[in-house]
């Protein structure tokens, strides 16, 4: 893999022709173009709640690991210092969306490749720059919401990251968006509905753009419920919530009661939302076919909702 690190507004990004990664076995994800690497925080240490790592960063998967899809999972832990992976749509597909993704793993790990790599190549292959956010990890020791903090502070850094860039990565401000799953799907959640409402004080120029989402796409979202089967008080949409598209499995262990009432939140603050209970194929899937036929096609669901609500024109069709 050809590499090369250059400095952009003060971070450190790596510019790469392939990127690979290989599991137990496996055969190599690659996601083919140039990818950038860039620092969140720069040489400081990132507001909120830190990560609790033990070590240097690295894969945590196992030999005896559950296999998904037939392949392995990449689990990357010990994430102390933020950073985006930039995968700019190609050029004859590029519409100027951008999504930041939230790869899901229980604030303990990133399922890197499953939750992160994969669908930054359905994002590219819809024309949509995708932006995979390797948040801080593990967060899960941190007492009661404390552990989705410190992942939703750099999700909103992201997110202000690209709108300080637009220009730059040749992206409309005004349709950038979060998509996370589980773990992810609860930061993404969360970010999506402060809406704004910054979890951290600004620090920089950076911090001068907007941190919201103009979408948000939840699939199998965790923990949006209290003991009492209520939306928590973080997790209730206003006027001001951006629209949302919901994916769970009626037998996920994570139940899907928390993107129902999510959904009927929406509803109730008259806020576009659309939802797909399927009826199996349980949790962790991702974009592979582990949960059969059905649950995997909620990217192309997904797709045809992004379409409904203009986030795929090209800037020539937009109103």
């Amino acid at each position: 893999m050809k590499t090369g690190v250059r400095v952009l507004g003060g971070f450190v990004l790596m510019s790469a022709l392939s990127v690979a990664l290989v599991g137990w076995g496996d055969s190599p994800v690659s996601l083919a173009g140039e990818v950038e690497v860039i620092r969140l925080w720069k040489e400081t240490a990132p507001p909120g709640p830190p990560a609790l790592v033990e070590g240097a960063e690295r894969d945590l998967q196992k030999p005896e690991d559950r296999l998904v899809g037939g392949r392995t999972v990449m689990k990357l832990g010990h994430v102390a210092n933020p950073e985006i992976h930039l995968y700019p749509a190609p050029p004859d597909k590029a519409n100027g969306a951008a999504c930041v993704v939230c790869p899901g793993g229980g604030f303990n790990i990133l399922a890197w490749d499953l939750e992160g790599i994969e669908v930054a190549e359905w994002l590219n292959s819809i024309g949509v720059t995708a932006i995979v956010l390797k948040y801080r990890v593990p967060t899960r020791g941190h007492p009661g919401e404390q552990r989705v903090v410190g992942p939703a502070i750099d999700a909103q850094r992201a997110l202000s990251l690209a709108r300080h860039h637009a220009e730059d990565w040749k992206l409309d401000p005004k349709r950038i968006g979060v998509l996370g799953f589980s773990a992810g799907g609860e930061t993404a959640a969360l970010t999506a509905l402060r809406q704004g409402r910054r979890l951290y004080e600004p620090r920089d120029v950076i911090d001068q753009a907007p941190c919201g989402a103009d979408f948000a796409i939840l699939v199998y979202p965790a923990n949006l419920l209290t003991p009492n089967g209520i939306l928590k008080a973080n997790y209730v949409p206003d006027a001001a919530t951006p629209p949302m598209f919901l994916v769970h499995t009626a037998d996920d262990p994570v139940p899907c009661q928390g993107s129902i009432q999510l959904f009927l939140g929406l509803r109730r603050a008259n806020r576009p939302a659309e939802l797909h209970v399927y009826p199996s194929g349980g949790h962790g899937y991702g974009l592979r076919a582990e949960g059969g036929p059905r649950v995997a096609s909620w990217p192309r669901d997904a797709a045809a909702w992004l379409g409904e609500l203009k986030m795929l024109d090209t800037p020539a069709t937009q109103p």
